[in-house]
């Protein structure tokens, strides 16, 4: 099979290098190069960068656009540029690997989904807990009514960043919230469908670069469920990352750290399927961060070789975005 060819728009992501990477290793990619349309940000890697020593780099992203030979494109410019840039690799007529979240113009977003489904398109979300097999082991419990009725999910993925990403980060409604908490909406989401009710708390406690929402929770409501997560920027570390989930048969909570979630605590009413009445830990293989980097291109890659469907339909995107959105108060609740 002739390899793909690729390229990767911008570099400011937090995920870029780690996107990049894993497109230099996967055997069915060639990677075309890459833009940066910051010139500081572009010498800083050309010059320091291992990851990106051998990459060519483009001098105009038209140039990289207008390139009939690259089919796909990874956009991986920071949040308040990145929607901007994949809006113009889908009017190209490219394939977007997008690094989370899909800004914060509702419209927008919804313009670029039908935009790429007109062009028959493919855009997939680098929501990386996708492809965690922990996550995937929990999903498959709760989609095939092994914990019974679901009622109640947490979800706690904090971090302690530095002054300059606050400042970075304070532009976004919404703050830290705004910039991770699509990660584990996603899981939400795909779980439990659409919240009802949307009600959030996003403060500033940590005392600096105000108004950035340092300290955050979030509750979903659904007809017969409730959901909560909480995310600060100032939690020392190491951070503590959970992920918990409870049915009226069972509850099964990823023992953190939740990368690379090597262990379930799994609680039954009673036994079944292999699994013991009351309490035990099952044993997972986990990922690294970077090999769930790899798993999600390997699944971009399928779906674009119409070997598989995508992990996630389009309405499920469009639907993270939203509730997003939603808790950070850009729409209405």
């Amino acid at each position: 099979m002739a390899k793909i060819r690729m390229a990767q728009y911008g570099t400011k992501h937090g995920h870029a290098r780690g996107k990049m990477q894993a497109m230099l290793v996967n055997p069915d990619v060639e990677v075309a190069g890459v833009f940066e349309p910051d010139a500081q940000q572009r010498e800083k890697h050309q010059s320091g960068e291992v990851t990106f020593a051998d990459v060519h780099w483009y001098d105009d992203a038209e140039e990289m656009l207008s390139d009939d030979t690259i089919v796909a494109i990874a956009s991986e410019g920071n949040n308040a540029e990145s929607l901007d840039q994949t809006e113009q690799i889908v009017n190209a007529g490219k394939h977007v690997w997008y690094d989370k979240p899909a800004g914060e113009n509702w419209e927008q977003w919804q313009r670029v989904i039908s935009t790429a489904q007109e062009k028959s398109l493919h855009v997939q979300m680098g929501y990386m807990l996708r492809y965690h097999s922990a996550f995937r082991q929990v999903a498959e419990w709760v989609k095939s009514g092994f914990l019974g009725d679901v009622f109640s999910v947490r979800a706690h993925m904090s971090t302690n960043i530095s002054h300059e990403s606050r400042t970075r980060i304070s532009h976004h409604i919404g703050g830290i919230f705004f910039d991770l908490g699509g990660h584990v909406l996603d899981q939400v989401l795909w779980l439990l469908g659409r919240p009802e009710k949307v009600t959030s708390f996003l403060r500033n406690d940590g005392g600096s670069v105000e108004p950035f929402k340092d300290n955050t929770l979030t509750v979903y409501e659904f007809e017969k469920a409730m959901a909560f997560i909480s995310i600060s920027a100032l939690e020392p570390r190491p951070v503590a990352r959970r992920f918990e989930v409870y049915g009226s048969e069972g509850s099964a909570i990823i023992v953190e750290p939740f990368e690379p979630g090597l262990k379930i605590r799994l609680c039954l009413n009673t036994a079944k399927e292999g699994y013991s009445e009351g309490e035990q830990i099952v044993e997972i293989d986990g990922e690294s961060r970077q090999r769930t980097y790899g798993l999600e291109l390997d699944a971009f890659l399928a779906t674009l070789a119409g070997t598989q469907p995508p992990d996630r339909p389009v309405s499920h995107e469009l639907l993270v975005q939203e509730t997003l959105l939603r808790a950070t108060g850009v729409i209405s609740s």
